[in-house]
């Protein structure tokens, strides 16, 4: 079982923290996330001093990832806004590379209003420049989101069509509060089945091989997108029982954003694994 937590700098410390919070998992922004302007520096020696406590820890750079600048919209109508999206992805993706971390996920992004099918051949085309130069070692994942403020990936349908047009082997990351809020129940067991045939039916599990592990603070389907720690939300742990009851998602890497920090993440992972540990048994 792989399962971690989105973790802070500095950079050259997390995998001897992840270890430390029971994790062997992990998520980072590989810069600030909410700036434009990145520097990929290949002789950066706190990103020398991570891939060497990488080794050192036993984390393998296949079961981790970047999560993307949040100011990248790769569906806007506003073509200044897609080519510094495009242009930051690409320095995403470097990043990854000199960190040797094989995956990078992204928020397909929102049309702001436009009409749907405009908005997903735009992150399409966007997508299909970002490929053509990234580096070998690295994947592109688009998340599953919330429906919230026009979002473009609430449903594996939608996904699949960007990865279509893109004409790009794509990778997916599911995110449990981000599927809640666009009204996949959980919760119960013909919700977990409907969720599965959607799966089978458009992306493949192969495809599947990220999760965002996070409850939720408002109801099934009601398009608000706000994390919530594992147990305290409206999922619960009756509700992620349900969820692990599905052994196809205790398999990928689990990480969880979850509010708080090293020692709120540090008790999710215990609720977590005893979850689990009570579906198996």
């Amino acid at each position: 079982m792989y399962i971690g937590a989105h973790m802070t700098s500095p950079l050259s410390t997390i995998p001897q923290r992840t270890i430390k919070i029971g994790g062997n998992t992990f998520q980072i922004f590989s810069h600030s996330p909410r700036m434009w302007k990145v520097n990929v520096n290949p002789n950066d020696n706190e990103r020398e001093l991570f891939t060497q406590e990488m080794k050192k820890y036993g984390i393998e750079n296949d079961k981790v990832m970047i999560h993307a600048s949040y100011l990248i919209n790769l569906a806007s109508p506003n073509e200044e806004v897609i080519k510094k999206s495009v242009e930051l992805m690409k320095k995403e993706l470097e990043l990854a590379s000199l960190l040797k971390i094989k995956y990078v996920n992204v928020h397909p992004g929102s049309g702001l209003g436009e009409n749907e099918e405009k908005s997903i051949q735009r992150i399409a085309n966007s997508i299909s420049t970002i490929m053509k130069d990234r580096p070998e070692n690295v994947e592109l994942l688009l998340e599953l989101v919330s429906p919230k403020g026009g979002n473009i990936g609430h449903n594996f349908y939608q996904l699949k069509k960007i990865a279509d047009l893109s004409g790009c082997d794509l990778y997916f990351t599911y995110d449990t509060c981000h599927g809640f809020d666009a009204g996949y129940d959980i919760t119960s067991k013909d919700g977990m089945k409907k969720l599965m045939d959607e799966i089978d039916g458009t992306i493949g599990r192969d495809r599947l091989v990220m999760c965002h592990l996070n409850d939720s603070m408002y109801p099934l389907g009601v398009h608000k997108d706000r994390h919530e720690r594992i147990g305290k939300g409206f999922i619960g742990k009756k509700g992620f029982e349900t969820f692990f009851s599905e052994e196809f998602f205790r398999t990928i890497p689990m990480v969880l954003e979850t509010p708080g920090d090293d020692p709120e993440h540090e008790e999710d992972i215990r609720v977590v694994k005893e979850i689990i540990e009570k579906v198996i048994s």
